[in-house]
Parts: structure tokens; sequence; C-alpha cells
């Protein structure tokens, strides 16, 4: 690396940053696609009140800059060698700001928040819902449009940033007094962060990101005006769509890590196991329309080209192992896999990965997170096992539930993010789907997605299959099943241990209900 690390070189570079839940990182990238240079910092979540997740605008603004700084120096680059900068973010964790000054009202809302979690039950109970899907119905009966059948199926969610918004109008007064004002910006951190970058002079936002609201139409390709009017959020305060504002792009995380998996035709997923899971398939060049919680996604938008993904995610997989560490039940994440294998099961031990509720295909955000059937027997490598288990378990609920609701058949199945480093994990996910999968030797899709994004508009690289061809050799896992064919069911070892599992994921649902 030390011919690159010098100002006088005259090679050109993407610069590529992902502002994740737990960290923002930014690599510089040639174009191998290698890694020419790195910076990192934390990112510092806050919790005010029981459920409420928050980051600081200024603090992360500021954390932008240190790494983008940082990762140039570590590269030993002038900026002037860098051809584009793409930016991935995740997703759903929004503010509100002041358009004439750039002040926040309030902290970043994360899209792990559920102080909105009553106020979307109610309205997923209420008789306005009911109505709704009823003439939506109706009206999909008689047209058949697709987007009519998916308005007749919508069912709000914590993370998306509907309520979540909804409960800032009701409580921010200085937000509603700038809305009247014509001077509220609402925005997700891409938002933000390209409103800092242009001093204020651009407030908006990409298809990706937008998409993951839940106040966008995907079919459309507009903000919703009729779920906007439906829950009162004014069309005025959301940012206009873009994707390449002066060399730089915008991308939402978990569709950056699709592109930089390179999972670019019909029925490619991608599983990303970081904070949470995500997994998500290309349905191609039209929306999915879902009836148990997998949501439409724009996955990209390039010239006149727009790809779709459906998506179903687990928000609790890393969230729990990090868990298990702050409990001592290891010190290394990197022991983990081998204390799973220690024991031969987990010794009757059923974790249930519920810290922030169930999403797809349950959909409970009342559900709790819970450890049954403890024994004076079990041990620490029974536990670390119970949690492991619980995420390959996961897994395969959204797998099921992806494969029965899109009926598409499945081309490849690439797996990163963090949790992918597990061996077992992913040889157990590997065993109950009865499909390979595949695990990149780079675990930062999404920094590497936004990157090739940022790379194809500028020419920096020409083609897709340019982008194949530069990525690196993989790990398979292959289902290891007691016969010899695999057809996606658990080999006969583990269908008590999914029923248990699965008779503890029922009894922590609808915990947190009030009596």
């Amino acid at each position: 690396m030390g011919s690159h690390r010098n100002g006088f070189k005259k090679e050109s570079y993407i610069l590529s940053v992902d502002v994740g839940t737990t960290s923002i990182r930014c690599h510089v990238y040639d174009k191998e696609a290698k890694i020419r240079g790195s910076c990192s910092t934390k990112v510092v979540l806050l919790y005010p009140e029981v459920g409420h997740v928050e980051m600081d605008p200024d603090d992360l603004w500021k954390g932008f800059i240190s790494v983008v700084k940082g990762a140039v120096q570590d590269a030993g680059i002038q900026m002037h060698q860098v051809e584009a900068l793409g930016i991935s973010t995740q997703r759903g964790t929004f503010t509100t700001w002041d358009r004439r000054t750039g002040v926040p009202f309030h902290n970043f809302i994360s899209w792990q928040d559920q102080r909105a979690a009553d106020l979307v039950k109610s309205w997923n109970r209420s008789c306005t819902m009911k109505a709704i899907h009823g003439a939506m119905k109706v009206l999909y009966f008689v047209t058949r449009q697709k987007r009519l059948l998916a308005a007749s199926l919508v069912v709000f969610s914590t993370q998306h940033v509907t309520f979540r918004l909804v409960w800032v109008l009701t409580h921010y007064t200085q937000v509603h007094e700038a809305i009247d004002e014509g001077n509220c910006c609402f925005g997700t951190i891409d938002s933000w962060l390209l409103f800092k970058l242009t001093k204020g002079h651009l407030h908006a936002t990409d298809y990706s990101n937008a998409s993951s609201t839940g106040i966008f139409d995907s079919y459309q390709m507009c903000w919703s005006g009729f779920l906007s009017s439906l829950v009162s959020l004014p069309l005025s305060i959301f940012p206009k769509s873009l994707i390449l504002i002066n060399m730089i792009t915008f991308m939402a995380d978990q569709q950056a890590a699709m592109f930089g998996e390179c999972c670019f035709d019909v029925g490619d997923v991608k599983i990303t196991m970081g904070t949470g899971t995500f997994m998500d398939i290309n349905t191609g060049s039209k929306p999915h329309t879902s009836v148990a919680g997998l949501y439409p996604l724009v996955g990209w938008k390039i010239g006149s080209e727009v790809v779709y993904l459906a998506e179903g995610n687990a928000a609790d997989t890393g969230t729990a192992i990090k868990w298990a560490q702050k409990l001592e039940l290891f010190s290394d994440v990197r022991e983990t896999s081998a204390m799973a294998y220690s024991v031969s099961d987990s010794d009757g031990v059923c974790f249930v990965p519920s810290f922030s509720g169930l999403q797809a295909p349950l959909n409970d955000p009342k559900a709790c997170a819970s450890l049954m059937g403890l024994k004076p027997s079990t041990t620490k490598s029974h536990l670390v096992r119970a949690i492991l288990e619980s995420v390959a378990f996961r897994n395969k609920q959204l797998y099921e539930t992806m494969l029965r609701e899109t009926r598409i058949p499945i081309t490849k199945i690439r797996v990163d993010g963090g949790v992918s480093s597990n061996d077992f994990v992913m040889q157990l996910t590997s065993d109950l789907f009865g499909k390979k999968i595949s695990r990149p030797q780079h675990h930062e899709m999404s920094c590497l997605g936004a990157a090739f994004v940022a790379g194809l508009e500028v020419g920096f690289w020409r083609t897709r299959e340019e982008l194949k061809k530069l990525q690196s050799a993989d790990d398979e896992f292959s289902p290891q099943c007691a016969d010899k064919e695999c057809t996606g069911s658990p080999n006969g070892e583990y269908v008590p241990i999914l029923q248990s599992w699965e008779r503890a994921l029922r009894r922590s649902m609808n915990w947190y209900n009030k009596p």
C-alpha cells in the first residue's frame, strides 16, 4: 500500500461513507474496489426515556466530517484525487429543523425508537383503517391495480417514520409553529447531511431513503398525498427526490448493501446481519405487494431504470449478541461460534430476540425479549448457542415468508454484516434454508454499494459486469442435511428445537400490552 500513500500519485479514487446505527465508517476505494484508507467513529445513542432512542444531529455531522478527513489522510491522498463521494445511511431515522437557520428542533429519532408504538397499534385497529382497507379492496376488485391492493393491506409500523413524525408534531410546539410559517424541514439522515454539505441550499433526499419512510408511494414514485393527509402530515415539509448532487450520491444502507453484493437480477437475495437482520429480494421493475409485512422498496434509480426490492427484517440481531457480551457470557464475539459448537444443543434453552418487538411475519411491537427453559445444568455455552440459534431461526421465518409471498425463484443468496462472520449462524442458516449461501470476504457492503453507485455515475466504473468482476472470493456454506436432498425443511434434529422456539416466541408476544 506504500506506493499509494503519497500525495504525488495521480490515481483517482472514490470516497464512501456509511452512517450506521452504531458507527460511521469511511473508506477510500481504488479502481479494483480495494480499500486504500479508512476511518471510523462511534455513534452515541441516547435513551432519554424507556423506548426512546435518539442521536444528536450536530454530533453526527461532526462524526461524518471527521471520518472523511481521517480516511483521506489514512490513504495518503489529496481531496482533488477523489472523483465522487458515495454516502449510505441508516433508514427511518429523522429530525426536523429550521429552514432558515438550519438548527434542529430535536434530536434524530432512531428507527429503533418505540415511542409511537401505542399510536401505531391504535391506528392499525381503528375503524378508519378498517374502512380504508374495505374501500381499497373494492377498488382493487374493480380496477385490479396492485397499488390499490397494497393500500388495502397497509399496516403501520414503528420502524416507519409515519407515526414517530406524528408524535413529533403532537409534542413539539416549535415544529408546529415552523410548519405554519413555512419554515420547517423534515429529513432522514441523508437529507440532513445534504443540507449541511450544501450550506442549506438543498433540501432533498434519494428514492431509496424516501421509499423506506412509510410515507412514500413506490408505485407513483412520489410522497403519498393519501397517507400524508390520512395522518395529517403536511407535504410542504418533505424533501424533493434526487440521486446525484455535484458528484455526491446518497443511498439507503440496505439498498446500498444489495448493490454492493451485485444483486442486480430478479431473484437475487441479500441478507445483512448487523444491528438488525435485513433480508431483501430483487423483484425487478415492479414493487411487491405484501400481506405479511414484507415492504416494497425502491432499490435504486439509475437514469430511467428503477429496481424494486421486497424486504423483511428482524430488529435485534447484533443487539442480542452485544447484550450477551455485556452480561459477560463471552469476552470476544469471535469466541461465540466455537462456544456454540462446544455443546451438542442448547440444553432446551430458547431465546427470543425481540428487544424492539417482532417484525415480519409476526409484526408485534409489544413482544418482549426472553430466555426460556433455563435449568441448573445450563452453561454459558448453552446460552450463547440459544442466542445464535435464534438469529438463524428468525432468518428462516423471513426466508419462508419471502418465498411464500413473492413466488420468485431464488437465484443466489449473499450474506454480509458483522454477524455474518459467525460460522455457526451461517451454517445453521444454510441448513434451515436448504440452500447454499455465500459470504464475501469484505463485510461492509453498504459502503461498497454506495461507492459503486457513485463510481458508475461519474464513469469511474463503466458497467455492472465490471463491478461483478471486482467481487472478492467468497466463503460458501452448503446445507449439511441428514438425507441426500435438502428441501428447505430443517433436518430432523432441529424440528423439535424449532417447535420449542416457536412456542417461546408465542409466549413473548403481546407482553407489553397495558392491562
